[in-house]
């Protein structure tokens, strides 16, 4: 299968763990492209916002979006990239966040639903999500447990 990882990140810790899932699924046989989403002001409002780098998803089977969480939602890089993304033939997703504070419900779950609803509105299927509080002790068993179930259901 053809996976493309889209990915916003800033400090790198979002990159980081989509490097960690592409290796499990270039083990696994999957052909995986990770692609950084990139803006020239990332200040600016999501409707002033150009994109640098707009990762296109087309020619893969399945996608990964991730992002870090800012201000307790989805990142506005995120959202401007996915507001722009034209229509898509129905292809399963799966969704992750990062984010510096210990908790899931401290932004975490908004910015994920706030991702499915943008690719529902493209015709993304998300089937499966995470969210990794980087501030949390356990942030490693938290990268292995998404990475696990991202590997399972993108087989």
């Amino acid at each position: 299968m053809k996976i493309g990882i889209i990915v916003h990140s800033k400090t790198g810790n979002t990159y980081s763990v989509a490097k960690r899932l592409e290796e499990r699924l270039l083990e696994t046989g999957h052909h995986v492209t990770v692609e950084k989403v990139t803006v020239e002001d990332d200040k600016k409002k999501t409707e002033e916002m150009e994109l640098l780098s707009r990762p296109n998803p087309e020619g893969y089977d399945a996608l990964v979006f991730g992002c870090p969480v800012w201000a307790f939602s989805l990142s506005t890089v995120m959202n401007c990239y996915l507001s722009q993304l034209p229509a898509q033939d129905s292809k399963a997703a799966a969704c992750f966040v990062t984010q510096s504070f210990p908790f899931s419900w401290m932004g975490g779950k908004r910015a994920i639903k706030q991702m499915m609803q943008l690719c529902k509105t493209k015709g993304i299927q998300v089937n499966q999500t995470g969210i990794i509080n980087w501030s949390n002790k356990k942030r490693e068993d938290q990268i292995n447990d998404l990475v696990d179930k991202l590997s399972q259901v993108l087989h």
